[in-house]
């Protein structure tokens, strides 16, 4: 997906292509999702991530079937962040569906009416609300009195950041008047413009860290695990809607607003109360024009029915609520001059070309650089350096060139030439046939992929270090202590270099010697992961350990595979989940002789241990192939996959003749009745899980 590229219409797809595509969007959207809910630092615009939502939810509407476990309809935010503490929600804290266009919200308005079966001349009153851009917040009072804040996390477990909260004056800890027993207000932790600027100020005027925004510096400032950082960061929060109650407090939202108020919190204003679409789109622009002027960020408008028993009647769809819609505002632009073309290096070797720009104001916040994407959108839009260009902040997030102003262009000026070395390494930089990036093929001795690369080597899902992050791995490696994986074993060897870095003392060093020893020993899929090749997550990391077994026989095989000819090819690229694409990248990783010796190197001082079999020979459901299909309710999905998978079994998607098993649950749609068609064995969840006690 990109902007360079008209993506393929969905009705021309075939499954396969729809199959690949709906896999690389729910990794982009997850690596995405955890930049702006974990990291606090989005890679991308909300424009671009909406693109990709949307391209998304279109193909699943296209191939019900293919719809995968890890589907970003399934999702809302991202996990919960290492340090805190984890909360479930009592009710998930959903996220809502989006307009982009005045048609969108004529057709919400709609929907509500022929759903709740509404008759012409019957009034449907919809509140509009201001959008605040900044970090959704359940606060927890029972019998009045705070009990507990958590974060969004992934709509159902949020981070317990209470005693961050239990610092903003904005928050009351004993609410007045009558209150239910049990009483969850939900809203946004924010920052003031204001407040943004001045404690930018200070922030630079120390040596610290500037913030990008005001979204960015509130979610940092609540989600840190020192509560004085967050005492000392001028919060404040919007409340105006609710999770768990007791009791009800209203018959309308308006009303149940009004409550909310009246135990001292702010609420988004200004709202309106609006009787058809037409008046909701004058509130929008009227919103458009007043943005500027107020003391807080806002991104949207967001509309919800008024009457809350019709709310309930709405229901949900998916992870969104029915009876409320988001309504985003179109990016803000502004004009300057491009002085040059600077190409970055990723840790996978994209090279990604960047604008760097004569600093001007958008939205409040100063431009300097924004990006270009890739090669080919910077030739669509014939972006050259001296042009003066046309910069927007879709989102308020990563500014980006729109286009040149050609009538400013001088004369002289020609066109750009992407490079096809890389700048950090010199080695070529390709671009494959049917993709949008150029790679630098220097892989682990290319200086820029280096350092990325090994802290993805120390990430939790990798060797998962304790004590050594991507800060250390930044700094170990300016200082020359590490220039390859091996060289992190080879620290244990460096303890007087050690002591010679800052924040590093006898006992710190002695913890990490201890770690280091401790991780000499690591699973077969968790060493192919760490390894960072391209396209290979964790799930291909396992399939490569169980089909291979060993280090040896896998490295072996990847060599021989080189020969497209040879058995060991055609035997890697069959292997399920695997296919032509992924068999590629693991072969040129093993093409590469640097890779070879750097492999060499690290095996000497890590033991890769042998991936281990169940034996299935008394498995009722050894080499049969199963779907699961409908809501599970006693086991997770990834858990009961990953239990059928460890007795031999083989689980796919989608129903055929080759299907054995179909395990439905309730809600169980096409799926089944497919099944049923075929004649395939079906059975509940308490019939599939009495078979597999059975070989327990």
């Amino acid at each position: 997906m990109s902007d360079a590229t008209v993506p393929t219409p969905v009705a021309d797809l075939e499954p396969e292509t729809a199959a690949a595509e709906l896999a690389f969007l729910s990794r982009e959207i997850a690596k995405h999702d955890i930049a702006y809910h974990q990291n606090d630092a989005p890679k991308i615009s909300d424009d671009d991530y909406d693109a990709l939502r949307r391209r998304n939810d279109e193909l699943e509407a296209q191939f019900p079937e293919l719809v995968r476990e890890d589907s970003p309809t399934k999702k809302v935010g991202a996990a919960v962040r290492e340090g805190f503490r984890k909360i479930t929600h009592a009710r998930p804290m959903l996220s809502l569906g989006n307009a982009f266009s005045d048609d969108d919200v004529y057709e919400f308005t709609d929907r509500v009416r022929r759903f709740l079966t509404l008759a012409e001349d019957e009034v449907l009153e919809i509140a509009a609300e201001p959008k605040i851009d900044g970090l959704s917040l359940s606060i927890r009072y029972e019998q009045g009195r705070f009990v507990h804040a958590v974060t969004r996390g992934d709509g159902g477990v949020g981070e317990d950041v209470t005693q961050n909260v239990e610092t903003m004056g904005d928050i009351p800890q004993k609410l007045p008047g009558s209150v239910p027993d049990v009483l969850e207000i939900r809203g946004e932790v924010y920052m003031s413009k204001q407040d943004f600027a001045d404690l930018n100020a200070r922030q630079a005027a120390t040596g610290q860290k500037t913030f990008a925004n005001p979204r960015n510096a509130a979610a940092g400032s609540l989600r840190q695990l020192d509560p004085t950082i967050t005492a000392a960061r001028p919060l404040r929060f919007f409340g105006y809607a609710w999770g768990e109650v007791s009791e009800n407090f209203g018959a309308t939202l308006w009303e149940a607003r009004s409550r909310i108020a009246t135990w001292g919190f702010q609420l988004n204003e200004p709202a309106a109360l609006c009787t058809s679409a037409g008046a909701l789109l004058a509130y929008y622009v009227d919103m458009t024009y007043r943005r500027p002027e107020l003391p807080f960020d806002i991104d949207g408008i967001v509309y919800k029915v008024n009457r809350l028993d019709w709310q309930e009647r709405l229901g949900f769809v998916s992870r969104a609520p029915r009876w409320a819609i988001a309504h985003k505002f179109p990016a803000e632009k502004a004009e300057t001059r491009l002085n040059k073309i600077t190409i970055q290096v990723g840790r996978t070797g994209t090279l990604t070309p960047v604008a760097n720009l004569e600093p001007v104001t958008v939205g409040g916040v100063s431009v300097s650089r924004a990006t270009l994407h890739n090669e080919d959108e910077i030739k669509r839009k014939d972006i050259r350096e001296g042009d003066w260009v046309i910069i927007q902040r879709a989102g308020d997030v990563i500014p980006q060139v729109v286009e040149a102003v050609m009538t400013k262009r001088e004369p002289s000026s020609v066109p750009f030439q992407f490079p096809e070395a890389c700048p950090e390494c010199g080695r070529p930089a390709i671009r494959k046939d049917g993709e949008v990036a150029r790679r630098c093929t220097g892989g682990l001795v290319c200086p820029a992929q280096a350092v990325e690369r090994l802290k993805h080597f120390v990430s939790r899902d990798a060797f998962d270090i304790d004590g050594l992050g991507g800060t250390h791995i930044e700094t170990f490696w300016e200082d020359g202590l590490i220039a390859s994986p091996a060289d992190i074993f080879r620290l244990a060897e460096k303890r007087d270099d050690l002591m010679g870095q800052e924040g590093w003392g006898e006992k710190s060093i002695g913890n990490l010697i201890d770690a280091l020893r401790q991780r000499k020993s690591i699973e077969m899929s968790r060493f192919i992961f760490s390894l960072g090749i391209r396209q290979v997550g964790e799930a291909t990391a396992r399939l490569m350990a169980k089909q291979y077994g060993d280090m040896a026989q896998w490295t072996a095989t990847m060599v021989a595979a080189r020969n497209r000819e040879s058995d060991a090819y055609r035997d890697l690229v069959d292997i399920d989940g695997v296919g032509a694409g992924v068999a590629e990248e693991i072969i040129e990783f093993f093409a590469d002789p640097d890779n070879i010796r750097i492999l060499d190197d690290l095996t000497r001082y890590v033991d890769v241990e042998a991936f281990e079999t169940m034996d299935n020979s008394e498995s009722a459901i050894a080499d049969k192939t199963v779907v699961f299909t409908g809501k599970l309710e006693t086991i997770g999905r990834s858990e009961a996959k990953a239990r059928a998978e460890e007795l031999g079994a083989k689980v796919v998607g989608s129903v055929s003749k080759k299907t054995d098993i179909v395990v439905a649950g309730p809600g169980a749609g096409s799926k089944l009745t497919k099944a049923k068609e075929l004649g395939l064995i079906v059975l509940s969840e308490e019939e599939w899980l009495a078979l597999i006690a059975n070989v327990d």
